[in-house]
């Protein structure tokens, strides 16, 4: 007769637990880095470099001078992400700066390569201006086919968000509101199938107010009714309770003094973070 698995004890699960972290000391400076750019292109002599470099590169060039898109067919920059972060919200390290913060956009950058087969670098800013990020993104924007705003504090991430949307003429997002957005947006649809409930059916509770929920917040409200019964919910107490659309329509609503250092204060004013 097979015997039972014994379940771990508590000595096993937290040496499980910080193993990773023991892990990434030792293999950090084995590698020295996590991501390397590599040829595409052949160099079997001398000559290849004519071809790819001086003098034989000066075609493409005077082509896409007349014609900047096609800097999408002779480039990489089609399949280029800048992964910009200045180290202010870090996972969950706070504000460590950009230098500390690099391992995690080298981290970020193997995921690109790894999962989607996409050439992200870490492009680590060291200034805690938004204006200075918002300017940085858009001069280096021409070597990229699109930008990965990373662990940005906010509420100076929404702004810069915004902004780089509206000016910059390659896609810009920020993987802690839309990416952390998308995936709890598709979880939450797909466990409404589950229990046979419609959205407007459940109770959501965001914990906490910071750029992901303030983003999943956009995503999970409908922009006009029926509401949905959501409240927010800061350290100390709730921020919103009641029912309430993304647009703004809201019922039975109530908000608390705890809110004062939340962006969401100001928009339980005038309705849920617009869409």
């Amino acid at each position: 007769m097979a015997k039972t698995a014994q379940a771990p004890n508590i000595e096993e699960l937290l040496a499980k637990a910080t193993q990773p972290s023991a892990d990434a000391m030792r293999l950090h400076p084995f590698y020295r880095g996590k991501v390397e750019v590599a040829l595409k292109a052949r160099v079997r002599d001398f000559n290849d470099f004519a071809v790819w470099y001086t003098p034989g590169v000066a075609a493409p060039c005077r082509a896409i001078a007349e014609d900047p898109e096609l800097v999408y067919e002779y480039t990489h920059k089609w399949n280029t992400v800048a992964v910009v972060s200045d180290g202010t919200r870090v996972l969950g390290l706070g504000d460590i700066g950009p230098k500390a913060g690099l391992p995690v956009m080298e981290g970020k950058a193997l995921l690109y390569k790894y999962l989607g087969g996409v050439d992200a670098w870490p492009i680590m800013v060291d200034s805690k201006d938004p204006d200075k990020l918002i300017d940085t993104v858009l001069l280096i924007q021409p070597g990229f086919g699109g930008v990965n705003l990373e662990d940005i504090s906010q509420p100076k991430c929404f702004r810069i968000l915004e902004t780089l949307r509206s000016k910059a003429e390659i896609p810009v997002w920020h993987d802690d509101q839309q990416g952390t957005a998308t995936v709890t947006l598709a979880a939450l649809l797909n466990a409404l199938k589950v229990v046979g409930k419609e959205l407007s059916q459940a109770r959501i509770v965001f914990v906490g107010s910071g750029a992901s929920n303030v983003a999943c917040s956009r995503l999970i409200l409908p922009p006009a009714p029926p509401p949905v019964s959501a409240s927010w919910w800061t350290a100390r107490a709730p921020c919103i309770r009641g029912a309430t659309t993304s647009s703004g329509a809201r019922r039975s609503t109530s908000t608390s003094g705890s809110c004062a250092r939340s962006p969401t204060r100001s928009s339980a004013k005038a309705g849920s973070p617009r869409r």
